[in-house]
Protein backbone atom coordinates (compact mmCIF):
# COMPACT_ATOMS: atom_id res chain seq x y z
CA UNK A 1 0.00 0.00 0.00
CA UNK A 2 1.20 3.78 -1.13
CA UNK A 3 1.38 6.40 1.50
CA UNK A 4 -1.04 8.41 -0.64
CA UNK A 5 -3.50 4.85 -0.73
CA UNK A 6 -3.13 4.70 2.55
CA UNK A 7 -4.06 8.38 3.36
CA UNK A 8 -6.64 8.42 0.83
CA UNK A 9 -8.24 5.32 2.80
CA UNK A 10 -8.18 7.00 5.95
CA UNK A 11 -9.66 10.34 4.75
CA UNK A 12 -12.51 7.95 3.24
CA UNK A 13 -12.61 6.28 6.70
CA UNK A 14 -13.32 9.61 8.81
CA UNK A 15 -15.45 10.61 6.01
CA UNK A 16 -18.16 8.16 6.65
CA UNK A 17 -17.72 6.48 9.42
CA UNK A 18 -20.00 9.18 11.43
CA UNK A 19 -22.37 8.81 8.60
CA UNK A 20 -22.66 5.37 9.22
CA UNK A 21 -22.78 5.73 13.08
CA UNK A 22 -25.66 8.24 12.34
CA UNK A 23 -27.50 6.19 9.75
CA UNK A 24 -28.06 3.41 12.12
CA UNK A 25 -28.59 5.49 15.04
CA UNK A 26 -31.53 6.88 13.04
CA UNK A 27 -33.02 3.68 11.75
CA UNK A 28 -32.92 2.24 15.34
CA UNK A 29 -34.72 5.57 16.68
CA UNK A 30 -37.67 5.10 13.49
CA UNK A 31 -37.75 1.50 15.24
CA UNK A 32 -38.32 2.29 18.49
CA UNK A 33 -41.02 5.17 17.20
CA UNK A 34 -43.33 3.28 15.09
CA UNK A 35 -43.69 0.17 17.33
CA UNK A 36 -47.25 -0.48 17.64
CA UNK A 37 -47.97 2.47 15.36
CA UNK A 38 -49.25 2.60 12.06
CA UNK A 39 -46.87 2.81 9.37
CA UNK A 40 -46.26 6.46 8.11
CA UNK A 41 -47.58 6.98 4.54
CA UNK A 42 -45.29 8.51 1.30
CA UNK A 43 -45.37 8.64 -2.48
CA UNK A 44 -46.25 5.48 -3.70
CA UNK A 45 -44.13 5.48 -7.13
CA UNK A 46 -42.43 2.21 -6.58
CA UNK A 47 -39.07 3.65 -4.91
CA UNK A 48 -38.32 3.86 -1.13
CA UNK A 49 -39.71 1.38 0.38
CA UNK A 50 -37.25 1.68 2.98
CA UNK A 51 -35.18 4.05 4.48
CA UNK A 52 -32.36 4.99 1.73
CA UNK A 53 -29.06 4.70 2.97
CA UNK A 54 -26.08 5.97 0.83
CA UNK A 55 -23.57 9.28 1.08
CA UNK A 56 -24.26 12.91 0.37
CA UNK A 57 -21.83 14.93 -0.39
CA UNK A 58 -22.51 18.20 1.47
CA UNK A 59 -21.68 17.95 5.05
CA UNK A 60 -18.25 17.54 4.75
CA UNK A 61 -17.68 18.69 1.00
CA UNK A 62 -20.18 21.80 0.77
CA UNK A 63 -19.48 22.99 -2.58
CA UNK A 64 -15.77 22.00 -3.09
CA UNK A 65 -16.84 18.83 -5.21
CA UNK A 66 -15.91 17.52 -8.56
CA UNK A 67 -15.85 14.39 -10.52
CA UNK A 68 -12.74 12.56 -9.22
CA UNK A 69 -13.95 13.62 -5.72
CA UNK A 70 -17.50 11.38 -6.53
CA UNK A 71 -15.76 8.68 -7.66
CA UNK A 72 -13.42 8.25 -4.40
CA UNK A 73 -16.39 8.29 -2.04
CA UNK A 74 -18.24 5.34 -4.49
CA UNK A 75 -15.11 3.31 -4.73
CA UNK A 76 -14.74 3.91 -1.21
CA UNK A 77 -18.48 2.66 -0.70
CA UNK A 78 -17.92 -0.69 -2.23
CA UNK A 79 -13.85 -1.61 -1.15
CA UNK A 80 -15.28 -1.16 2.07
CA UNK A 81 -18.56 -3.08 2.37
CA UNK A 82 -20.97 -0.27 2.61
CA UNK A 83 -22.53 -0.90 -0.71
CA UNK A 84 -23.16 -4.57 0.33
CA UNK A 85 -24.48 -3.39 4.14
CA UNK A 86 -27.69 -1.55 1.38
CA UNK A 87 -25.85 2.07 1.62
CA UNK A 88 -26.54 2.51 -2.22
CA UNK A 89 -27.44 5.52 -2.85
CA UNK A 90 -24.03 8.49 -3.98
CA UNK A 91 -25.91 11.88 -4.32
CA UNK A 92 -24.00 14.65 -5.53
CA UNK A 93 -25.47 18.07 -3.61
CA UNK A 94 -25.40 21.68 -4.69
CA UNK A 95 -23.00 23.14 -6.76
CA UNK A 96 -22.53 20.11 -9.49
CA UNK A 97 -24.15 22.65 -12.19
CA UNK A 98 -23.02 25.33 -14.41
CA UNK A 99 -24.32 28.98 -13.55
CA UNK A 100 -26.27 29.34 -16.73
CA UNK A 101 -28.09 26.83 -18.64
CA UNK A 102 -27.65 26.37 -22.27
CA UNK A 103 -29.28 28.39 -25.09
CA UNK A 104 -32.20 25.63 -24.95
CA UNK A 105 -32.81 25.76 -20.91
CA UNK A 106 -31.27 22.97 -20.05
CA UNK A 107 -28.95 22.12 -17.06
CA UNK A 108 -25.32 21.76 -17.80
CA UNK A 109 -22.41 19.98 -15.75
CA UNK A 110 -19.77 22.65 -14.55
CA UNK A 111 -17.36 21.59 -17.00
CA UNK A 112 -14.62 22.15 -14.72
CA UNK A 113 -15.42 20.23 -11.85
CA UNK A 114 -17.47 17.51 -13.86
CA UNK A 115 -15.45 17.13 -17.20
CA UNK A 116 -17.16 13.89 -18.42
CA UNK A 117 -20.63 15.09 -17.43
CA UNK A 118 -23.68 14.16 -15.42
CA UNK A 119 -24.75 11.18 -17.90
CA UNK A 120 -20.90 9.68 -17.53
CA UNK A 121 -21.10 9.45 -13.96
CA UNK A 122 -24.21 8.02 -13.44
CA UNK A 123 -23.32 5.19 -15.81
CA UNK A 124 -20.19 5.06 -13.40
CA UNK A 125 -22.11 4.82 -10.23
CA UNK A 126 -24.56 1.81 -11.92
CA UNK A 127 -21.61 0.03 -12.91
CA UNK A 128 -20.33 0.13 -9.43
CA UNK A 129 -23.92 -1.10 -8.41
CA UNK A 130 -24.64 2.12 -6.55
CA UNK A 131 -27.29 4.56 -7.66
CA UNK A 132 -26.77 8.00 -8.32
CA UNK A 133 -28.61 11.12 -6.67
CA UNK A 134 -28.15 14.56 -7.46
CA UNK A 135 -29.44 17.87 -5.82
CA UNK A 136 -31.69 20.68 -7.17
CA UNK A 137 -34.21 23.56 -5.83
CA UNK A 138 -37.23 24.20 -6.49
CA UNK A 139 -37.81 28.35 -6.92
CA UNK A 140 -34.96 30.20 -8.96
CA UNK A 141 -31.69 29.95 -6.94
CA UNK A 142 -29.79 26.96 -5.16
CA UNK A 143 -28.89 27.56 -1.66
CA UNK A 144 -25.39 28.18 -2.59
CA UNK A 145 -26.68 30.08 -5.25
CA UNK A 146 -28.89 31.93 -2.65
CA UNK A 147 -26.53 32.81 -0.11
CA UNK A 148 -23.67 34.02 -2.81
CA UNK A 149 -21.13 31.22 -2.57
CA UNK A 150 -22.20 29.83 -6.11
CA UNK A 151 -22.60 31.95 -8.91
CA UNK A 152 -25.89 31.73 -11.12
CA UNK A 153 -29.79 31.36 -10.82
CA UNK A 154 -30.57 27.81 -11.87
CA UNK A 155 -33.20 26.83 -10.08
CA UNK A 156 -36.54 24.35 -11.22
CA UNK A 157 -38.91 27.04 -11.45
CA UNK A 158 -40.43 27.22 -14.86
CA UNK A 159 -38.14 24.55 -15.91
CA UNK A 160 -39.47 21.41 -13.98
CA UNK A 161 -40.60 19.11 -16.35
CA UNK A 162 -37.57 20.26 -18.42
CA UNK A 163 -34.94 19.17 -15.45
CA UNK A 164 -37.10 16.08 -14.87
CA UNK A 165 -36.72 14.72 -18.24
CA UNK A 166 -32.82 15.73 -18.06
CA UNK A 167 -32.71 14.15 -14.67
CA UNK A 168 -34.16 10.94 -16.10
CA UNK A 169 -31.83 10.89 -19.11
CA UNK A 170 -28.57 11.04 -17.04
CA UNK A 171 -29.94 8.03 -15.55
CA UNK A 172 -30.54 9.81 -11.89
CA UNK A 173 -32.12 7.49 -9.20
CA UNK A 174 -32.53 10.04 -6.13
CA UNK A 175 -33.47 14.01 -6.55
CA UNK A 176 -32.87 16.15 -3.26
CA UNK A 177 -35.06 19.12 -3.70
CA UNK A 178 -34.37 22.03 -1.57
CA UNK A 179 -36.30 25.15 -0.93
CA UNK A 180 -34.37 27.86 -0.18
CA UNK A 181 -35.97 31.42 0.57
CA UNK A 182 -37.88 32.68 2.87
CA UNK A 183 -40.94 33.70 0.48
CA UNK A 184 -43.85 31.64 0.14
CA UNK A 185 -46.65 29.84 2.23
CA UNK A 186 -46.84 26.39 3.35
CA UNK A 187 -49.70 25.83 0.77
CA UNK A 188 -47.27 27.29 -1.93
CA UNK A 189 -44.65 24.98 -1.13
CA UNK A 190 -46.91 22.21 -1.39
CA UNK A 191 -47.92 23.31 -5.34
CA UNK A 192 -44.88 23.78 -6.13
CA UNK A 193 -43.48 20.86 -4.91
CA UNK A 194 -46.24 18.96 -6.60
CA UNK A 195 -44.89 20.33 -9.33
CA UNK A 196 -41.19 18.47 -9.66
CA UNK A 197 -43.48 15.46 -8.06
CA UNK A 198 -45.68 15.19 -11.12
CA UNK A 199 -42.47 16.31 -13.42
CA UNK A 200 -41.02 13.26 -12.45
CA UNK A 201 -43.41 10.71 -12.56
CA UNK A 202 -44.40 11.95 -15.77
CA UNK A 203 -40.72 10.47 -17.30
CA UNK A 204 -41.63 6.79 -16.53
CA UNK A 205 -38.50 6.72 -14.78
CA UNK A 206 -38.53 5.59 -10.79
CA UNK A 207 -36.59 8.64 -8.91
CA UNK A 208 -36.80 8.66 -5.04
CA UNK A 209 -38.03 12.46 -4.60
CA UNK A 210 -36.21 13.68 -1.19
CA UNK A 211 -37.79 17.41 -0.72
CA UNK A 212 -36.51 20.37 2.03
CA UNK A 213 -39.26 22.92 2.75
CA UNK A 214 -37.00 24.22 6.15
CA UNK A 215 -33.63 26.12 4.47
CA UNK A 216 -34.62 29.29 5.10
CA UNK A 217 -38.15 29.65 5.54
CA UNK A 218 -40.68 29.08 8.47
CA UNK A 219 -40.49 25.48 9.83
CA UNK A 220 -43.07 23.66 7.27
CA UNK A 221 -41.09 20.25 7.54
CA UNK A 222 -42.85 19.30 10.54
CA UNK A 223 -46.01 20.87 10.14
CA UNK A 224 -47.51 18.42 7.92
CA UNK A 225 -47.34 14.81 6.45
CA UNK A 226 -45.55 15.47 3.21
CA UNK A 227 -46.88 11.97 2.19
CA UNK A 228 -48.79 12.86 -0.31
CA UNK A 229 -45.61 14.98 -2.18
CA UNK A 230 -42.54 13.15 -1.42
CA UNK A 231 -40.88 9.94 -0.36
CA UNK A 232 -39.41 11.50 2.00
CA UNK A 233 -39.02 15.04 3.58
CA UNK A 234 -36.52 16.64 5.84
CA UNK A 235 -38.27 18.09 9.09
CA UNK A 236 -35.08 20.02 10.02
CA UNK A 237 -32.23 22.79 9.04
CA UNK A 238 -29.07 21.25 8.21
CA UNK A 239 -27.14 18.73 10.59
CA UNK A 240 -23.87 19.80 11.33
CA UNK A 241 -20.07 18.05 12.33
CA UNK A 242 -21.04 19.23 16.26
CA UNK A 243 -22.79 17.02 18.58
CA UNK A 244 -23.64 20.32 20.70
CA UNK A 245 -24.78 23.20 18.54
CA UNK A 246 -25.93 24.82 21.97
CA UNK A 247 -29.72 24.22 20.11
CA UNK A 248 -32.47 22.99 21.93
Amino acid sequence: MTPKTSMTRRRVRAVLAPAVSAVVAVASAAVVVTTGAAPAQALENGVGRTPPMGWNSWNTFGCNISESLIKQMADAMVNSGLRDLGYQYVVVDDCWMNSTRDSAGNLQANASRFPSGMKALGDYLHGKGLKFGIYQAPLDKTCAQYFNSYPGATGAQGHEEQDARQFAAWGVDYLKYDWCSPSGTIDDQVRTFAKMRDALAATGRPILYSINSNSVHDKTGPRRNWGDVANIWRTTEDITNKWDTGQT
